[in-house]
């Protein structure tokens, strides 16, 4: 049996509230009816649980002809803004200013004061024993205390100085001399004269003796041996390496000498001279002996080319060897056969 068609009208009355609301919509009559648009277009019906559309939740007002949940209806379809191209702005040039040079100071270098030095390779005598001395006496070895600054006590010095952070010279200065006077004693005789019978070690202690004048002034007798006071005498001291010619007690002329290395060490004692050569040269060891007098056997006095370069920091092979040509050959010409050579410590 067929069903009765059911018709769907929609009364004068709703037509007109819906009028009044301002909808011209299609009206909710039924699933699948047609209801003409006031536009007389037919669309569907939609089923009175359509949703709202997603514009009107964003604020966008529904199409008139819809109802609060009577009515569905399309979604509009935004149109997405077409960026307008900006023109563009030429840019203005920065006027750029020539950078001016800053003139740069150049660095300061610091100022370092130079502490003097006081002892190094061309001294000899007293004060380089008691520097010896003081260094043996806190392990640092010198070589032996014989007065004279070679490559031992060189070594020492420098030792010395590195242990205790200074420049590694090698050199005594004013800094390197305090800080080892701080640290030891003053050394003894025996000390600074080792192997020397103790009436022969001169007092350290005692007061220096003046200089005597050079050239033919009298000087003070007191620094001389008793044995040089009476006639023409070459007076040489191993204390504090000078030669003087001395006549009558009389200084003539004194200058530097240093002595015989450790193994040929040079002779103390009563000599005289026998013998003269100004240009000898030694049949030993093939050098030069400008100005030799032989005093005692092989052993002379005369002028050394190596002292000359080299001051103390070696020996001879125990001559008594002289730097200063000049003095040296005034001395050869005043001297005579036979007068007698006093080689002494002070």
């Amino acid at each position: 049996m067929s069903r009765p068609r059911t018709t769907t009208v929609v009364s004068t009355a709703l037509v007109a509230v819906l009028a009044t609301a301002g909808v011209g919509a299609w009206a909710m009559a039924g699933s699948g009816a047609l209801i003409p648009s006031a536009a007389g277009e037919p669309r569907p019906a939609v089923p009175h649980y359509a949703s709202y559309a997603p514009g009107e939740a964003e604020g966008v007002r529904p199409p008139s002809d819809q109802a609060r949940g009577w009515v569905s209806y399309r979604p509009k379809e935004r149109s997405t803004p077409v960026a307008q191209p900006t023109p563009s702005r030429t840019p203005t040039p920065t006027p750029t200013s020539t950078p001016t040079s800053t003139p740069t100071s150049s660095p300061t270098t610091p100022t370092v004061a130079v502490s003097p030095v006081l002892l190094d390779r061309s001294d000899a005598g007293i004060k380089v024993r008691e520097l010896q001395a003081r260094l043996l006496s806190i392990g640092w070895g010198a070589g032996p205390v014989d007065g004279r600054y070679g490559d031992a006590t060189a070594a020492a010095v420098a030792g010395f100085q590195g242990k205790r952070g200074f420049p590694r010279t090698g050199e005594v200065d004013q800094l390197t001399w305090d800080t080892l006077l701080e640290m030891t004693l003053a050394p003894t005789r025996t000390a600074l004269f080792p192997g020397r019978p103790a009436a022969a070690v001169p007092d350290p202690e005692a007061p220096p003796e003046p200089e005597e004048s050079v050239g033919p002034v009298l000087g003070p007798r007191s620094v001389l041996d008793p044995r040089c006071l009476t006639g023409r005498v070459l007076c040489i001291d191993k204390t504090t390496q000078k030669l003087r010619f001395v006549v009558d007690g009389d200084v003539v002329t004194k200058f530097e000498v240093r002595f015989g290395a450790e193994g040929t060490p040079t002779r103390e004692g009563e000599f005289a001279v026998f013998l003269k050569d100004a240009d000898h040269v030694s049949g030993l060891f093939g050098s030069a002996m400008p100005y030799s007098m032989f005093f005692d056997g092989g052993q002379a006095v005369h002028y050394s080319y190596e002292f000359a370069d080299e001051g103390y920091e070696g020996g001879s092979h125990g001559c008594v060897n002289t730097r200063d040509m000049e003095a040296t050959a005034e001395v050869f010409d005043m001297v005579r056969v036979g007068d007698p050579v006093i080689v002494y410590w002070s």
